[in-house]
């Protein structure tokens, strides 16, 4: 084993990976970008997410349209059928 020299031993005299400057600098000229697995991940679950939750909105919606359509046509049939009766009762208060 090599004596340290300095305090550092020579297994250690290790050098950093080289780096790519041009990319390092010119970040919109680097187009070999590397993803992080897991924020990738949690950035599609809450895209998945959200798009449930927009489908489930339109669903209600939806629901509430028709609710207020077929609450519109009942409250027009009572109406009618009030009119219509109203109409018979006088018709026949005429006759008398």
């Amino acid at each position: 084993m090599a004596s340290p020299v300095n305090g550092i031993s020579e297994a250690s005299n290790q050098t950093f990976p080289a780096v790519d400057v041009e990319n390092e600098l010119n970040p919109g000229l680097n187009t070999k970008v590397e993803v992080d697995p897991a924020s990738s991940a949690v950035a599609a679950s809450s895209e998945v997410k959200e798009q449930a939750e927009a489908a489930q909105q339109q669903k209600e919606k939806e629901k509430d349209a028709m609710q207020s359509l077929k609450s519109a046509i009942l409250i027009s049939a009572a109406v009618v059928a009030v009119a219509g009766a109203i109409f018979a009762i006088s018709k026949k208060l005429r006759e008398k």
